[in-house]
Formats: C-alpha cells, structure tokens, sequence
C-alpha cells in the first residue's frame, strides 16, 4: 500500500537557559490558480484512423468548443478541419479502406441515438443510417474491406441486429438476425463465425460461437463465469476471450474451433481488459486495467513476447492502434496531471512524433497535481482502494476543505485519468478522494459483487469512511468536507445527504439518480439485453424488491436534506430523465435548505459542450466557495435557492 507522505515542521526546543527557538513558519508553495475557462482551453482529441497512404490521420477535437473531425498529418503539423457542427457533437469513425471518404457517428444533442454517417472529400454528408428514432453501431471492416458491419435496433427496439453495407453503392443486407436477445461480439473474417454473448448478472456471461453454415451454437464457457470475446485469429481458427473462471481478475484464453481445447494464453496480477489483433495479425495488444491506469502491451505475435515500446517518463500510454499495413502505430499519452496528447510511432524507424499539444499554454503543468492511490479500511474491514488528489498549498498549517468523489455506475471505477473538473477543485484548493466503494469494477469479481441488492447501503458506508480517512488527514479540514458525483455518483451524493444527514457539509448532484422505481423502469429499450443483469444487481422494480428501491431512492425522503445541494442535468438525458432532478430540487426547496439547479437544454447524460461544461464547473466552485468554504455565505435569513437554464 502507497502512503502519502506529510511533511511536518517541528518546532526545535533548546533546553539551555530560556533560549528557545520558535516555531519555523511553514511557506505555502505558489500556485497560481487558473479559471475554468483556462481549463476548459484544454482540448481534447480523439480516434486517430490511418489515411490509406498513412500521409494523415482522421481525429475528432473540441478545440471549437464542440467535438468536429479534423486530420493531421502523420509527422505533425495543422490540425485541419473537416466539420464544423455547432450544435451536437460529431465522432471520428474511420477512412475508407482505399480513398479518403470518412464515416462518423453523430447523436442528437446527447440523446444517444447515434447515426452513422458519410463525408466525401468534398464534404459532401449523408445519414447512411437515416431511421427515426433508431440507433446504429458502427462493428468494423470486412476483411476484404469491401464492406462494414453495423447494428440497428430499427427492426426491433429491443434489440440490435447486424448488417452488412457496400460501400460502392451504400446498399445494406442483413447479416444476423437479433431474435433472442444476445449482444454480437465479433465476426470471423472469413464471415463463417461469429460469437455471440448473453448477460446472466453483475458479473457473469455466457459466450457461444456460431457457424453461419450449419447455424450450430457452441457454448465455449464451461461454468458460471465473467466472459468476454476478443477476437478471432487471422486464420479464423482460433476464439481468444478472457474469462475469470476459477479467478478474481479477467486472463486470456484461446479456443480452438476444430478440437474445442482451450488454453490459457496470458494472466496479469489485474484486469485483462482487451486484446486485439492488428490487421495483418502481426502484433496482439493487451490492455491491463492496472490499479485504475491503463497498462498496454504490444505483442509479437509468432512469439506472444512484448515489443520495445517508447518510453515516456511519468507519463503513461493510454492507447494505442496500428495503421492497416502495421507500419505505424499512434499512440495517446498522458496522466492523472496532463491530459493525453497524441503521438505516432513508426515501427521500421523507431522515429516518434508529438501531433498534438492539448493542455493549454497558459496552464503550467507544475501547478497540476498527480493522482496518488491510497487505501483504507471500512466498516466491516473491507479494504477501500481510492484516488486522492492533495493541493499543493495544502499544509498542516494551511488545512484545505475536501471532497468525496463517487464515479458512476453502478460498477464503474474512478481512474488514474485526467479531469478538468478534478484539476479546476484542486487548483482552487480542494482536495478530492476518488472513492472506489465496493462494487466497483478493477478490483476483483468479489468486491465487484459487494454491492449487489445494498445500493445505498454498504457503498454509502464505504464513502463515510472515507470521509474519516480525510478528516484524520493533518492537512485537510475535517469539518469542511462535501460529496460529489455524476449519475450513480449523484445518486451516492444524494443517498449521503438523506440517509447519512450529518456526515457530508455540502452535496453536488450531477444527473444523479434519486428514484430507482421509474429509472429502472424507464431504462432505454436497446439496454434490452442486460435488463434482468441490471434487476438481479439492483433489484426489479415489478417485483417485491420495489419496497426495497423506493426505501434507498432519495426522493422519497428529502425532508431528511440538512445540507447545501447542487444538482446539474441536461434536458436530452435517456438515462436519468430531467423529472428526477426536477423533483429532488423542489423536495429539498420545501426543507428551506440552499438549493442551486443548472439545467441544460442541448446535453445528455454527460456535458460535452465546453460552454457548458464552463457553466456548470464555474457553478460548482462557486457552490463550494460560498457553502463550503464560507467566502461568500449568504447572511442569516437568506436561502438562495437558484435555478439557471443553459441553452
């Protein structure tokens, strides 16, 4: 376990006569403090597709404020853009296999009914996937590259069928048939297999292969396990998939087609979270989820032994793919402390080259922090593995207020990643602790399962204690110390202010859930597939267990709210409807408790519009300098309750 370390200045003592030396004041580090709009100067880039010449690569940016394509060439140089959307967000698919038409993804406004779409070089758009209020999953490239695979739940909203479009004359032919509810993970390349999965609960999928020819279903798991397809090998005779049968932590196997033997390929200490062939087959990348941070290994694959990567100090690579021909490798590097900036690698010269520089000039990267990986013990002794952020003008003697971060979920896992909201906190002088409460993924299948039917419950226990972890802290204010999230998360957020009343100063609700009865009966069609996992893990709101959901659901017990909240939705949210917030934000208003609403018209569950991501941080650190650290607190008698409506 990595302890953090504090530095104490002891007043030195001479016992000789009454001399006696004072104290040593302890000076505070200067930090310049930046605005959020400084912040949200960062830019933050995406994809990265290989021309077919690999002169360029085809990526996604925010530096206009909202996600639009742009290519960049391959050495580095101007970031050209190619769309100019200003109102929802445009998302790099690929190039055409053989001339540079591009596909890419595009919703409405974060309603999550994403369209795939055509741009020719002349910039010229189609909607090749043009069905109301259907959504299309863009699946990959046929081996021949004549074709790509996609799904649509237009035939059924349930569920996602698949199909095959020519992309000489865009026509489409449906490729397999979604009847029964499975999820497709993966299609052979010469097309006689594919590999289908089914969700049994929190943790555990059964994964089958089909051959198309003879429609036999291979059940290739032998026990109740977490399963996973990667991929198929070049040769189409062999199934990877990772497993954690007999296990805690997700290895690779490999499945032989012919004779149905199975062997292990490869086990880490952590998750296997990926593996994946390149185009050729000559490379396999691995993706270990290392204590919360990405670990990539790129290997040979005649010898399953790792190549010599670039070495990029403190940084970490993030991720990584290869251009068709496997000669060049991009790659996304950063930190807890620097966003990820993009690089590509060529695998004959070894030469790298840096294509973008996305944190903002202005901003040092010294007055950033880096994340720090701590533990603690909860209630009942469970170890807690957290994120903790420190100010850098923290101090004994300059004790900081501090916030408990809960991610989203259930099942999610707070990272070792960039965040501006985090880094923005941080700056201002807020410590933040990341909490990966029981249940959240990384961990183990055990402690993935703490959870499971106690929402609310042991998982709120766990971010209790986390908040004694802080106040035991010698540079953190112990009474100064709030709770913040964003969809679970804000569910935790509110859970904490109603049933643990007393524990938490303030409380910032993003889209957070706060009535379980109508979210998990309200849940979009296509989640269809892993709806019964969803009700075994949180419990079915058309059973018995809906007693239990409307006791943990905030909204039925707001009189119970003593604490300062804010909460932030977008009005085009599928998952937690704008009627959860609207109602948590008038049950609290009835208490007399302060109580700020933002709500935005043009997102969805998640803020991508760096305007509004700039009015909703700037509100939450103005929140917390008015009720968490006081420097702005209204005078007794005064309960601002404010209601901001972002267009």
């Amino acid at each position: 376990m990595k302890k953090l370390l504090v530095l104490c200045l002891i007043g030195a003592f001479l016992s000789c006569k009454e001399d006696k030396q004072e104290p040593v004041a302890e000076k505070t580090p200067d930090i310049q403090q930046y605005t959020i709009e400084q912040f949200m100067d960062n830019e933050s880039v995406g994809n990265g597709s290989f021309a077919p010449d690999n002169s360029k690569l085809l990526v996604h940016s925010n530096k206009s404020g909202i996600f639009n394509l742009y290519e960049v060439p391959t050495k580095g140089g101007e970031f050209k853009p190619l769309t100019q959307s200003d109102s929802s967000s445009i998302f790099a698919i690929s190039y055409f296999p053989n001339d540079e038409r591009i596909l890419f993804s595009s919703d409405g406004n974060g309603d999550e009914l994403d369209h795939i779409y055509l741009r020719e070089p002349n910039g010229n758009i189609t909607d090749l996937t043009p069905f109301k209020g259907a959504k299309s999953n863009f699946y990959g490239w046929s081996d021949d590259k004549s074709t790509f695979y996609y799904g649509s739940n237009k035939r059924d909203p349930r569920y996602f069928d698949v199909y095959e479009m020519d992309i000489t004359d865009f026509s489409s032919k449906l490729f397999y048939q979604n009847n029964d509810g499975l999820d497709l993970n993966g299609i052979s390349r010469n097309e006689k297999y594919i590999t289908l999965s089914k969700s049994l609960n929190t943790n555990d999928s059964d994964l089958f292969l089909v051959n198309r020819d003879t429609n036999e279903k291979t059940k290739i798991n032998s026990t109740l396990s977490g399963n996973s397809f990667e991929d198929f090998s070049v040769d189409n005779k062999t199934v990877y998939y990772t497993t954690d049968d007999g296990a805690e932590f997700a290895y690779l196997m490999a499945y032989n087609i012919e004779t149905g033997e199975k062997s292990k390929v490869l086990e880490k200490k952590w998750d296997i979270l990926g593996a994946s062939f390149t185009d050729k087959g000559n490379y396999m990348t691995i993706f270990v989820n290392e204590d919360g941070k990405n670990a990539i290994e790129v290997l040979d694959a005649a010898t399953m032994q790792p190549i010599d990567l670039p070495n990029f100090g403190d940084k970490s690579i993030t991720s990584v793919s290869f251009s068709d021909d496997e000669n060049w490798m991009r790659m996304y590097v950063g930190g807890s402390n620097t966003p990820s900036d993009l690089y590509t690698y060529n695998m004959k010269t070894k030469e790298q080259f840096k294509l973008s520089n996305v944190l903002n000039d202005e901003i040092n990267a010294d007055d950033l922090v880096s994340a720090k990986v701590v533990r603690y013990k909860s209630f009942d002794g469970v170890e807690i593995p957290a994120i903790y952020y420190l100010p850098k003008q923290a101090s004994e003697n300059n004790k900081v207020p501090a916030m408990v971060w809960v991610h989203g979920g259930p099942g999610g896992q707070t990272r070792q990643n960039f965040s501006s909201l985090i880094q923005y906190m941080v700056n201002h002088g807020y410590a933040v602790l990341a909490v990966n409460n029981r249940g959240s993924s990384g961990y183990g299948k055990t402690f993935y399962k703490m959870d499971d039917l106690n929402h609310g419950e042991k998982d709120l226990q766990d971010c209790v204690e986390g908040k004694n972890w802080l106040t035991k802290q010698p540079e953190i204010n112990g009474d100064k110390i709030g709770i913040i999230g964003g969809s679970y998360g804000g569910y935790m957020t509110m859970a904490a202010l109603t049933y643990t009343p007393e524990e938490f100063d303030v409380g910032v609700n993003i889209f957070g859930v706060t009535n379980w009865l109508r979210t998990l009966k309200s849940i979009p069609p296509y989640w269809e597939s892993f709806r019964e996992s969803l009700y075994l893990e949180l419990g079915d709101p058309y059973s018995a267990d809906s007693v239990r959901l409307k006791k943990i659901s905030p909204l039925f017990h707001t009189d119970k709210v003593k604490k300062p909240l804010i909460v932030l939705q977008g009005a085009q949210d599928p998952r937690v409807l704008q009627v959860e917030s609207d109602e948590i934000v008038a049950g609290v208003k009835a208490n007399g408790v302060p109580v700020e609403y933002v709500l935005f018209e043009d997102e969805g569950h998640g803020f991508v519009k760096k305007e509004n991501q700039i009015e909703a941080y700037s509100s939450i650190l103005k929140f917390l300098d008015t009720y968490l650290k006081e420097v702005d607190k209204p005078v007794d008698g005064e309960i601002p309750n404010t209601e901001i409506e972002a267009e």
